[in-house]
């Protein structure tokens, strides 16, 4: 089976007040962090919006694919609609992921692509604190209904939408990101 990833980059990280994908963890600027992580996954797709020269110089030399999103500023969904657009026509599988999870990596997204080509289940999601959400793969079956979601909605809501049709795969600390002050502090 074939599996592409997206990564979302393209947001204007408004609650910080400065883009989190060009934050450093660890040395490295959490986009160029996400990417090398997504290569260990598949084909790599990163969408980009606000800041673009900025965000895309971060990836140079990683062998990704980099589109823009005119509409980045009306939300997630037009970021995931972006990616769907990029695909390869072949792929069965689209795995989306964001640049500020900071437990997300390659072996936990090749966990998710393995869940899916022995599960085929429409969507694997990754579970934590509770929760359903990204990274998750979602199988072409579901691709119409992430191309339908509203421009402001990201893909939690294509997630819990049937939780039949979703199969987990744990990821330990998978809620700690990047979206305040007090979230960067913890990079520092």
């Amino acid at each position: 089976m074939t599996v592409a990833v997206v990564l979302l980059a393209a947001g204007a990280s408004s609650r910080l007040g400065q883009p989190k994908q060009l934050l450093l963890h660890e040395g490295v600027p959490l986009v160029r962090r996400a990417a090398q992580a997504a290569l260990g996954a598949g084909p790599v797709v990163v969408v980009l919006g606000a800041r673009r020269e900025a965000v895309a110089a971060e990836l140079e030399g990683l062998r990704v694919r980099c589109v823009d999103n005119p509409d980045w500023a009306r939300g997630q969904g037009s970021s995931l609609q972006a990616g769907l657009r990029a695909l390869p026509p072949d792929v069965d599988g689209m795995l989306v992921m964001l640049c500020d999870q900071l437990r997300v990596e390659a072996a936990h997204l090749r966990a998710l692509v393995a869940t899916f080509e022995r599960t085929r289940a429409p969507i694997v999601a990754s579970a934590y604190a509770g929760t359903r959400g990204v990274p998750a793969l979602f199988s072409r079956a579901v691709f119409d209904e992430l191309a339908a979601l509203p421009p402001a909605e990201g893909a939690r809501g294509l997630i819990a939408r049937d939780p039949s049709r979703v199969v987990e795969v744990a990821l330990a600390g998978g809620e700690e990101d990047v979206d305040t002050a007090r979230d960067l502090s913890r990079l520092t």
